[in-house]
């Protein structure tokens, strides 16, 4: 019936990792980090493609009881990056487990 193309049979398996940061900086230099790991072990990588930044934002009242329109705003803005990995072998699963990353940053890996 449907044939799949040479380019499809190829790609089997693809990790796909989701990595998402308070601060842009420490994210940045943690994808280069994983993207360095997995060249290393002649993977093809795509990415890193950024995704939306999540914004959560606080209002709270400055005074306790009488000032009720003095409020003030907070906000955290979430980071994110997407990286996928095709074709990954044993060793580079194995180098990125062992890979040791800045606290705060926060790795999430699926295997497709």
């Amino acid at each position: 019936m449907a044939t799949k193309s040479a380019k499809e049979k190829e790609v089997s398996s693809k990790l796909r990792i989701r990595v998402r940061a308070y601060e842009n900086k420490v994210l940045d230099n943690s994808v280069k980090q994983i993207i360095d790991t997995a060249l290393r072990y002649d993977a093809e990588v795509l990415g890193p493609t950024p995704l939306p930044t999540e914004i959560k934002k606080y209002t709270v009242n400055r005074s306790t009881f009488i000032y009720k329109n003095a409020r003030e705003q907070f906000e955290m803005r979430i980071h994110k990056r997407l990286i996928d990995i095709l074709n990954p072998g044993a060793k580079v699963i194995e180098a990125l487990t062992n890979l040791s990353l800045p606290s705060g940053v926060n790795i999430d890996v699926k295997m497709m």
